[in-house]
């Protein structure tokens, strides 16, 4: 193993299985709202809840890839930059379909915790990915800061979206939203 993601190692366990035990929790998130009796629709479970899933996997992916025993840093680092690079083309994609969605309307705390912070957190894995053969330590901790950026944003949009759909939703349903 590199010695640079060696000391890694336990970082990269717990933020991965964190961000696998939060993808697991939102299969039960989704399969809940499933039953509720509150208004929903395709558009905003794309816009919303499906990039949580995703910025969860590519955390795990990412801390997976960071515990394996890789043999050269410029390896990692291309398999990152796709990483990174995936992510940001993602967040592009749920742009739009938030945009697209009429289901719910954004204000600009959903803009920057949905669109804005995922973005910036790709993109610093993809700037990190470019220099980590030259200066792996501080593009390590670039990664590490991202990816654990990713899992709680995650986490933040996760709790945003349930309890928009516990309270807000049922609250407009039933009339008593004000």
């Amino acid at each position: 193993m590199i010695p640079q993601l060696e000391v890694w190692d336990s970082f990269y366990v717990i933020v991965g299985s964190s961000a696998a035990a939060l993808t697991g929790l939102m299969f039960v998130v989704i399969a809940l709202i499933a039953d509720m009796d509150v208004p929903k629709s395709q558009g905003a479970i794309a816009a919303y809840g499906t990039p949580t899933v995703v910025h969860f996997c590519l955390a795990l992916i990412v801390s997976a890839a960071l515990s394996a025993p890789w043999r050269s840093l410029g390896h990692i680092a291309a398999f990152i930059g796709m990483c990174g690079g995936a992510g940001v083309v993602y967040v592009y994609i749920a742009l739009r379909r938030a945009r697209r969605q009429t289901e719910y309307r954004p204000v600009l705390e959903d803009w920057l915790w949905h669109t804005g912070f995922p973005m910036a957190a790709y993109l610093v894995v993809v700037i990190a990915a470019v220099f980590l053969a030259r200066a792996p330590e501080p593009s390590l901790f670039a990664v590490g800061a991202a990816v654990l950026s990713l899992v709680l944003i995650g986490i933040h949009n996760a709790w945003d979206t349930v309890t928009y759909l516990a309270v807000d939703a049922r609250g407009q349903q039933d009339g008593t939203k004000t």
